[in-house]
C-alpha cells in the first residue's frame, strides 16, 4: 500500500480519488473486518455488536439514561431505540421512566444482564489475539482513533 500523501494541495485529482490515499477506506475496512471477527464470540452471548457496545457501557455504568448511552456510543435514538427494545425482550436489560422527568428513560441491566459479563469477559482477550499489535500499538492506534473521531465530529 503506497504511503497517502501528507500534503492533499500538491496531489493530482486523480491521486486525490486514489483508494490508497484515503483515510476512509482502511477505517472503514478495518472496522468490518474487526466487527466480522466479533461475530462468533457474540453469537455465542446472543448479542450483535452494537448490542455488545451497550452492555459494555452498562457493565460498567450500571444505569444510564437513552440520551446518555447515545452520546456514549456515538448512536441516535432511532437506532438505540429499537436495539434496546430487543435487548429487553432477550432479558439483558430493563428501561424505565424516570421518577424525577418522565421525559427521560433510564436503561439498566437485570440479573442476566449483569451475570453475562462473566461470559463476555472471554471476548477482548481472543479480539486481541486476533489483532495481533502489542500494547504499545494498541493504546497509540486507540489516542489516534479518538482524535480522528473527536476532529471529525467538530468540523
Amino acid at each position: 500500500m503506497a504511503k497517502p500523501a501528507t500534503d492533499m494541495s500538491t496531489i493530482s485529482t486523480d491521486e486525490l480519488l486514489k483508494l490508497d490515499n484515503q483515510l476512509c477506506f482502511p477505517l472503514y475496512a478495518c472496522s468490518k473486518e474487526v466487527v466480522r471477527r466479533y461475530t462468533p464470540y457474540l453469537d455465542a452471548l446472543n448479542l450483535t455488536y452494537t448490542q455488545y457496545l451497550v452492555m459494555m457501557a452498562l457493565w460498567e455504568h450500571e444505569s444510564l439514561s437513552v440520551g446518555e448511552l447515545g452520546e456514549l456510543l456515538y448512536l441516535d435514538s432511532g437506532t438505540l431505540t429499537p436495539l434496546l427494545k430487543k435487548m429487553e425482550e432477550k432479558g439483558y436489560v430493563k428501561r424505565c421512566r424516570s421518577a424525577a422527568d418522565e421525559r427521560r428513560v433510564n436503561v439498566e441491566l437485570t440479573d442476566a444482564g449483569a451475570t453475562l459479563k462473566e461470559r463476555a469477559r472471554e471476548v477482548p482477550l481472543a479480539m486481541g489475539q486476533c489483532v495481533n499489535i502489542d500494547s504499545e500499538e494498541a493504546a497509540e492506534l486507540v489516542l489516534l482513533l479518538r482524535k480522528v473521531l473527536v476532529n471529525v465530529r467538530e468540523s
